[in-house]
């Protein structure tokens, strides 16, 4: 560490190294607010407090669980008020509605191959299977009804 350096401050490197995130990451979460701007050597080299990887260990794990990053940064702005709502109960119920619609939606999805692969469908666009559950491509019924 340079003698300039904060102690326990980290390089960009060794930050992204700990973390296991890439310099890029680094350096888009900071232009997107999620990390503070790092304090900067006298060479110019970016110092980052210790508790950064912690943080990009939060931030991770969030994403992890299907929060975007916006959602994220909400969540950590939330964190920092002096009198912390339930922002992450509220905001993790809506994130359990959105994953449950789209598991339904996987789940028709699902059914629908499961009917072509069961009919022998051999064509998206000129189907011969007699069952064919697939719509024709102009949106009028399959030719053999």
């Amino acid at each position: 560490m340079t003698p300039d350096a904060p102690p326990g401050s980290l390089r960009t490197g060794e930050v992204a190294a700990r973390a296991g995130v890439n310099i890029q990451t680094l350096r888009y979460y900071e232009r997107q607010g999620l990390l503070a701007t790092p304090a900067r050597s006298n060479g110019g080299h970016r110092l980052y407090p210790p508790g950064t990887v912690h943080l990009l260990t939060v931030i991770k794990a969030a994403q992890r669980l299907g929060f975007t990053l916006a959602e994220v940064a909400a969540l950590l702005a939330a964190g920092r008020r002096p009198y912390p709502a339930p922002d992450l109960r509220a905001r993790a119920t809506d994130k359990i509605a959105e994953i449950d619609r789209r598991i339904a939606d996987l789940t028709a999805i699902r059914a629908t191959l499961t009917q072509v692969v069961d009919a022998r469908c051999d064509s998206l666009t000129n189907c011969t299977c007699p069952d064919c559950p697939l719509p024709a491509v102009n949106g009028s019924s399959h030719p053999s009804t």
